[in-house]
């Protein structure tokens, strides 16, 4: 123990680092537990879309959707999410819905915002489209 109050004596800025470092990662670890947006891989993916008719919302650039996405995902911006703007989703508020992005971390703040509009059950795909076709998983590419 004396070592230890020695050494952050002798080295208190890596000592500092160190301890903010644990609380990020304390934190962002309690954050993920606590909130009601989970992280679905790519096969608990395939299995919500295949036993619960669960609703793909792709929010990458038109160009990147037109190049390859799953399976009846539909394309929707960030925006129109904001603002309400879903056409016929707002029926299915009980349905499972999951959002993807590119890499999993822009589609966090769609479905933390489809959480506070009163869907129940909002995921993510954890890593994105790149962990879907990192999986070898089908992709669709639109006609042009």
């Amino acid at each position: 123990m004396d070592q230890m109050i020695e050494f952050v004596g002798n080295h208190l800025l890596l000592s500092m680092i160190w301890l903010v470092l644990v609380v990020l990662i304390i934190g962002g670890w309690l954050k993920s537990k606590l909130s009601p947006v989970k992280a679905v891989s790519p096969t608990e993916l395939t299995l919500k879309v295949n036993r619960e008719n669960a609703v793909l919302l792709d929010i990458r650039s038109e160009d990147d959707f037109r190049k390859g996405h799953i399976t009846d995902a539909r394309n929707v911006k960030q925006e129109q999410i904001a603002n309400l703007q879903l056409s016929g989703l707002e029926k299915q508020k009980d349905t499972p819905i999951i959002v993807v992005c590119q890499m999993g971390v822009s589609a966090q703040k769609a479905a933390a915002t489809l959480s506070k509009q009163g869907f129940t059950q909002v995921s993510v795909l954890q890593g994105g489209m790149n962990a879907w076709t990192g999986a070898s998983l089908p992709v669709v590419k639109a006609k042009r």
